[in-house]
């Protein structure tokens, strides 16, 4: 088997704004090693991703290493010699068509290769093929690999991000397409391609959207509103109702802490928020602060005291109700349940109800994303970051967020801009959503190192007991409210079957629903766009099975967006109509300044 391993290995160190997450899931590859059981059996993963190192860093890498299991990997021998065998047979096939005189003999089956440009000249189609049929044979070698999910896993990304980046779409002299855009503008597309790439490398990232397009405040995160509480880790808006009556009881939304809570406001015809407003509901909602230097100690407590229960108890006492109806999207989602179960441990029950989209309680299987996660990694960031052993704290950056998940799609996120913004020249089309995506936020280091090994290494968060927050015992089960939990199908970062573990770790009343789409796209999925569609059980919720395949066996899908099933749902715990006050806050919590305010848009 050729030692695709070394060839990964030059094209990493070349990968755009390189990211330590891959720099430290390359450098534990490089204690990865096979173990051949005789002569035809795979070569050795030797040193894979090891040279692009520096040796004394891979040195101090190793002794980190010591005493930790090191995974093994190799390819049965009658595997590998049928696909080396059909790989012979594939490229003798392609280099015959080569030499015909029509480029059609040649299909260019992938859309990076789709236009006339790439099929009408011969060296150029054989060029795309020959990289097609050599990626899908890496990809095919990993395939058969005998060795643990989680090391399969770390290797396919890895092969994923190196045959991304050498296909020769990426490179000036190899695409036919952006020569042929520099002869038409007459070097243009060069000089402004050149402008795009230096002015991206001062940024840190790649322009994914045209970003002047937008201004938070004025044509994003426009739903009228007021700031009525903050400190230090996040602001409260309070959001003007639209309707002559509204439910008696608040709803309070607990957006994710990585990235910006306007997600969920984007623009009014895509609005949850606005959705929400209008279907009657007095809707708070945090807007977590960016982290800088001032507060990289704050730790996980901090996000639960100070954050979600400071909200909670603020909404109550402006609302005036004992209890609101709560909703947490995504890691916002397992903030307000470890919230929620404290104040149970507490005695306290201040939610009627409780909404969580795409998010994790259990942390079972965490999809693309547990390829990151081992114990060594969790160490790093401890030292580095997360104050350990009395180091200085850190910020997890939010600039490493973003890249990290543009990465998880790079053919998507990554390689098409480059070819766009940088080999033909163009500015990226506006995008509300890229826009969002782009506007990272920063953690303070001990937050975000507590929830990496409590929850995804560790999934000590299902375990009754096992976490303690804010002085109490952790325990889910205690949460016993009705609950909305919504995953999406096709979701890479929280797994619908993952969404769906949540059902057995709580108690009251619940109900599933599945969407169509990823993570995003999924949730922000307005009615009036009448696209994609969700599945749900009708008839009793209480009794779901927990095996999340049985459950989609017996569900419905209807076209359509989601968003009306959920407020018919939450209708039933909002209490009677009444009157919406005259204006916002309260004399003890009075308006501060209007939204989005401040906090929001603070960007690295």
């Amino acid at each position: 088997m050729p030692d695709f391993a070394k060839a990964a290995t030059a094209q990493a160190g070349s990968l755009p704004f390189a990211n330590p997450f891959f720099e430290q899931l390359a450098k534990q590859f490089a204690q990865t090693q096979a173990q051949p059981n005789g002569p035809a059996e795979a070569q050795p993963f030797n040193a894979f991703f090891g040279q692009a190192f520096n040796p004394q860093i891979a040195q101090q890498f190793t002794q980190q290493l010591a005493g930790l299991k090191v995974p093994s990997a190799s390819i049965p021998s009658g595997r590998l010699q049928q696909l080396q065998s059909d790989y012979s047979r594939e490229a003798m096939q392609l280099l015959q068509q080569s030499t015909q005189t029509s480029s059609s003999a040649i299909e260019l089956k992938d859309r990076r290769f789709s236009s006339d440009a790439w099929k009408t000249t011969p060296v150029y189609a054989y060029t795309a093929a020959w990289y097609l049929l050599n990626a899908r044979y890496l990809q095919e070698l990993v395939d058969a690999l005998e060795t643990d999910q989680k090391t399969r896993e770390r290797i396919r990304f890895a092969v994923q991000q190196w045959t991304a980046a050498a296909s020769p779409s990426n490179f000036f002299a190899l695409n036919p397409e952006a020569q042929k855009t520099l002869l038409e503008s007459n070097g243009e597309s060069l000089r402004q391609g050149v402008m795009n790439l230096l002015n991206d490398m001062q940024r840190g990232k790649i322009s994914q959207t045209d970003e002047s397009r937008f201004v938070v405040g004025k044509n994003l995160a426009m739903s009228e509103g007021s700031v009525v509480f903050e400190n230090e880790l996040m602001q409260l808006i309070q959001y003007k109702p639209r309707t002559a009556t509204v439910y008696e009881r608040p709803l309070l939304i607990v957006p994710p802490c990585i990235n910006k809570y306007y997600i969920l406001d984007l623009q009014p015809e895509n609005s949850l928020v606005a959705h929400a407003v209008e279907s009657g509901h007095q809707v708070y909602l945090i807007s977590w602060r960016n982290a800088d230097q001032s507060i990289a100690d704050k730790g996980w407590d901090d996000y639960i005291g100070d954050g979600v229960l400071a909200a909670i108890e603020t909404t109550r006492q402006i609302s005036g109700r004992e209890q609101i109806n709560t909703l947490g999207f995504c890691i916002g989602g397992t903030l307000l349940a470890t919230a929620l179960a404290v104040a149970s441990a507490r005695g306290e029950h201040p939610a009627a109800s409780m909404t969580l989209l795409t998010a994790m309680l259990d942390f079972a299987d965490t999809g693309i994303l547990d390829i990151f996660v081992d114990e060594a990694h969790v160490q790093m960031r401890e030292q580095t970051i997360g104050g350990k052993n009395g180091t200085p704290p850190g910020l997890m950056r939010g600039l490493e967020f973003a890249n990290t998940f543009s990465f998880l799609r790079p053919n998507d996120l990554v390689w098409n801009y480059v070819v766009d913004n940088y080999l033909k020249g163009r500015t990226p089309m506006p995008f509300d959503l890229l826009y969002w995506n782009s506007d990272s936020t920063s953690l303070p280091g001990p937050m975000y190192c507590w929830y990496l090994r409590n929850t995804y290494l560790e999934n000590k968060l299902r375990e009754p007991g096992a976490l303690t927050t804010c002085g109490e015992k952790v325990d889910l089960t205690r949460i016993d409210v009705p609950t909305f939990i919504y995953g999406s199908r096709e979701d890479h970062i929280v797994p619908w079957e993952t969404a769906y573990a949540s059902v057995p770790l709580l108690t009251g009343p619940r109900k599933f629903v599945l969407g169509a789409s990823g993570h995003i796209a999924g949730v922000i999925n307005p009615p009036a766009k009448k696209k994609r569609s969700f599945w749900s059980v009708a008839g009793d919720d209480k009794t779901l099975p927990d095996n999340p395949a049985d459950w989609l066996a017996s569900a419905t899908e209807t076209p359509g967006s989601w968003w009306p099933e959920w407020t018919g749902w939450l209708a039933q715990f909002g209490g009677k109509k009444v009157k919406p006050g005259a204006q916002a806050g309260s004399a003890e919590f009075p308006v501060i300044e209007p939204a989005p305010g401040r906090y929001v848009q603070q960007r690295e």
